[in-house]
């Protein structure tokens, strides 16, 4: 099964995505936003598509095999100094390795700060091509460390109130549901943040002070093994209080699964 660039799934009229059944007159609104507003690759600005083939095929996947089964590191299947083991979920799953001057980087924040709504599916794709390759290999309970019916339903890391009000989307919403529609699994909202600085200026100590008690789980979630998708891990806080808190709100298990991975 290979996701990647499969794009079956569309953006529907209140921003969700959905399968795409697009009627004459979205179709001919999209040709003419595409004549005034040629689409471009979020790599290497070449117009046409959101990821041209040159830079897919130059994208830093990072081998299942090699990475490591908790906390999704590449080259950390024997050794891990980014985790030591002892993550909450059962296991992370990144797609691609986080380089400041790589096309992985760009695909997050072309979403997220550019407004460029279509790159949902395109990095729910990249995440589903990296739950199937994780499939064949185990997780430190060693059972698979995604497997297709193992999962209930994809949940997400939400933005923060001021986030989402700045964007006018959650960006890992949009995600969420294109990833839900590749994996054909139900999404589930469950969690909700609260007000906290912005992550992106703050270390590993900074990271995890400011996420305490900034998730709430406003659904039930008994009993439900959960995939949990975020954009880009950098210390797993985000990840690691999600987590948390799902499973202390009665949650059987949580995988997750992310876009890149810093390491």
């Amino acid at each position: 099964m290979a996701f990647f660039p499969v794009t079956d799934c569309a953006r529907s009229d209140d921003g969700g995505l959905c399968p795409a059944r697009e009627g004459a007159g979205q179709r001919l609104l999209q040709g003419m936003e595409e004549l005034l507003w040629p689409t471009r690759c979020v790599g290497c600005d070449y117009p046409g598509s959101l990821l041209c083939d040159d830079c897919r095929q130059r994208l830093p996947w990072i081998c299942q095999r090699w990475a490591c089964p908790v906390c999704g590191a590449p080259y950390g299947w024997l050794t891990c100094t980014s985790c030591q083991g002892d993550w909450e979920p059962r296991a992370v799953v990144c797609a691609l390795s986080f380089s400041r001057r790589g096309v992985a980087p760009r695909l997050a924040a072309g979403l997220k700060d550019g407004h460029e709504l279509g790159l949902a599916g395109v990095n729910a794709a990249a995440m589903a091509t990296a739950l199937d390759e994780a499939a064949g290999w185990p997780a430190r309970d060693g059972s698979p460390r995604y497997e297709e019916g193992s999962v209930d339903a994809v949940c997400y890391v939400p933005a923060t109130p001021e986030a989402r009000r700045r964007r006018g989307f959650d960006h890992m919403q949009l995600t969420a549901r294109q990833l839900a529609c590749f994996l054909g699994l139900p999404v589930a909202e469950p969690l909700e943040r609260v007000s906290r600085r912005d992550q992106r200026s703050l270390g590993r100590e900074g990271r995890a002070a400011n996420l305490a008690g900034s998730v709430r789980v406003v659904q039930d979630v008994s009993g439900l093994r959960l995939l949990l998708a975020d954009d880009v891990v950098t210390t797993g806080s985000t990840l690691r209080e999600c987590t948390r808190m799902l499973l202390r709100r009665g949650a059987a298990s949580v995988t997750c699964c992310a876009l890149t991975r810093a390491w």
